[in-house]
């Protein structure tokens, strides 16, 4: 059993959005020049679109049993 491949790139984007987050999170809370909530929204939506995520195609020819 196996992720088809759109699958499979869906959950490693996610990881890799949620470590990005993580390591924001820890940079935002040495900073005390943010005021308020949009400052802190806009740098994490900065930092999101910073990754270059690549756009997977789901396969229609996958033989093995795979969980989409």
């Amino acid at each position: 059993m196996s992720f088809c491949e759109h699958c499979e790139g869906q959950r490693f984007a996610r990881a890799q959005i949620l470590r990005l987050l993580r390591a924001t999170r820890v940079q935002l809370r040495d900073q005390t020049t943010l005021k308020t909530t949009e400052d802190v929204l806009t740098i994490a939506v900065n930092a999101v679109r910073s990754l270059e995520i690549p756009h997977l195609e789901p396969l229609d020819d996958i033989q093995d049993e795979v969980i989409h």
